[in-house]
This record gives structure tokens, sequence and C-alpha cells, in this order.
């Protein structure tokens, strides 16, 4: 499966050590260029080590998304990152992008891709068995991400996960 992720479900992953779930769940990651660019800057030096590493590894790889219309268009409603997120995904016909904030994701569903966020990943990764539980990464990502999680949507992933 290919993904294009935007800055926040890489970044917020690299935070709590968890960025080898992009590695074992896609046979590709493409991040745009602009997005690259922001996780450069990342303010935590753990964490921006950490991203450097995959990076450098090349297993997340960068592209900039092609001029068009309907770059353009996101580029009027969406951070530049979570626009061009959305328009390397059509671009490239990828199966799905890596998107947690809302109107990104609303917008993505309506070109016609398949959404995730970072909380997916995780899903994914206790059903893969890559994670063990998934309250406790939740937790990290609130301590070690400033990661904001509405309780009706943290009970239902709970839920999802089987506790």
């Amino acid at each position: 499966m290919r993904a294009v992720s935007n800055t926040s479900p890489v970044s917020n992953l690299a935070a709590i050590g968890r960025l080898s779930l992009l590695k074992s769940q896609f046979s590709e990651i493409w991040i745009p260029t602009f997005v690259r660019e922001e996780l450069n800057a990342h303010p935590d030096p753990r964490t921006l080590e950490a991203i450097r590493e995959v990076l450098d590894r090349g297993w997340i790889r960068c592209a900039s998304p092609a001029k068009s219309r309907l770059l353009d268009v996101l580029l009027l409603h969406l951070h530049r990152g979570e626009a061009e997120a959305i328009a390397l995904a059509v671009d490239l016909s990828v199966d799905l992008v890596v998107i947690d904030e809302q109107e990104g994701r609303e917008l993505a569903s309506r070109v016609g891709l398949q959404v995730t966020g970072v909380l997916g990943v995780l899903l994914r990764g206790k059903r893969d068995g890559d994670v063990t539980a998934l309250k406790p990464e939740i937790q990290a990502l609130r301590e070690k991400a400033n990661f904001f999680i509405a309780p009706f949507l943290e009970a239902e992933v709970l839920a999802a996960a089987g506790g």
C-alpha cells in the first residue's frame, strides 16, 4: 500500500518513537517537499533526530506536487503542507493519505482519497501486533506531541482496538 503524509502524522509518530509503523504499514510513504522542510525545522531535538534518520535512510520519499488547479484550490482552504499532501497523493495515485486535521481529511475524501491519521496508524499497528496497547500510545501523544484527541474519539478508537 502506498501513502502520502502531511507533517503532523510523521512528527507525532516520531515524537513517540513509532515512525517504524509507517514503514511496516506502507510499501511507499511520500511527503511533499514543503512537509520535509517543516519536519526539518522540528523544535524538539529527539524528534528531529528520529525524523532525519528516516529521511536519510530514504524510506520516506519526497516529491513536489505538480502545479494544478486542484493545488490552487486546496491552498485557498488549507495549510500548505496539507494542500500539497493531498495534491501529491492525487498526482501519485496512492492508496491513502495520512492526515490528522479535520478540514484536510474532509477535502481529501472529497477528491476521492482514502484517509487515515495517526490514530488510524496506531490502530492498524495494534491489529497487526506491532502495538501492544493503544491507551499508552495515546497518552504518549498527549505528553510528547501535545496531541489533542476528543474524549468521544478516544473512546471509539479504544473500543475498535478491543480496549
